[in-house]
């Protein structure tokens, strides 16, 4: 087995470019995941912002809660 000499950069080149052609293959192949991230990205923030606009500071007391989950 022999032995080969690269340099530094010249290995980066290589990995970025191996990195980006690999990538580009997985989303051209399989264009669901890339569109299943983006959805779950999309619902995240929905999530995030009704969180934030419901976030009034009030709180209602367990009980009330509780009642509510039995159907009292």
């Amino acid at each position: 087995m022999s032995t080969i000499t690269i340099s530094e950069d010249a290995l980066k080149k290589l990995i970025s470019t191996t990195v980006r052609e690999s990538l580009i293959e997985v989303l051209t192949t399989r264009k669901d995941l890339l569109e299943d991230a983006v959805i779950d990205a999309i619902e995240d923030i929905g999530l995030a912002k009704a969180m934030e606009e419901g976030d009034t500071g009030e709180y209602v007391p367990e009980d009330v809660v509780l009642k509510k989950l039995i159907g009292e």
